[in-house]
């Protein structure tokens, strides 16, 4: 039997950024929040943006990963928080892609940072990029809420190596997006294939 992908909304988009009905949306966006990482602890990480993903979250994280390779278009940009468990999620991600895409730094994505400035940024992409933003809950969440419904109030919290998909067809503004699907980080594993779930 034909495993089966996750759901999307009504008029979802192929792997070539094309809607159903042939028009191409201004911009793929994914939001996927880092790998799991080890407790925060102060004696071990006096600069808690040091803390790594754990050996364990590595491997969640990198099928994970492989689960979202399935959802990119042609043209991917990925951008993460400076914060190490944002950055190494951001490798295990670029190394599943099996291309050469750079990793851009995007201090916005930092957890306390204004989302005007991930919108200023995501304004300049190309049209019909596939973009991948790595970063923390409650950050991505609250960014995703305001991309969809214009409010931080109606977040959609992110468990950790799992994502949201939002098309944008049209100027990337707060509200404007589509969400397409809600990714838990269970159902990108199983997007990856091999071996099973528990």
């Amino acid at each position: 039997m034909r495993s089966r992908g996750p759901t999307l909304a009504p008029g979802r988009t192929r792997s070539d950024n094309r809607t159903e009905m042939g028009e191409p949306p201004t911009m793929r966006l994914i939001l996927f929040r880092h790998g799991p990482a080890g407790q925060a602890d102060a004696k071990r990480w006096p600069d808690d943006g040091k803390r790594p993903v754990t050996r364990r979250g590595r491997e969640r994280t990198a099928r994970a990963a492989a689960g979202l390779r399935r959802l990119m278009g042609r043209t991917v940009r990925v951008a993460t928080s400076p914060l190490t468990r944002a950055r190494q999620t951001a490798e295990l991600l670029v190394a599943a892609l099996e291309t050469e895409v750079k990793i851009e730094t995007l201090e916005a994505l930092s957890p306390a940072a204004p989302y005007r400035e991930t919108l200023r940024w995501l304004r300049e992409v190309e049209s019909g990029a596939s973009v991948v933003l790595v970063g923390h809950e409650p950050h991505l969440g609250k960014l995703a809420g305001m991309l969809l419904f214009n409010s931080v109030s109606a977040e959609l919290p992110l468990k950790k190596a799992g994502a949201v998909w939002i098309d944008f067809v049209g100027p990337v503004e707060p509200g404007a997006g589509r969400l397409r699907a809600f990714l838990p980080p269970r159902v990108l594993r199983r997007l990856a294939g091999g071996r099973s779930e528990a």
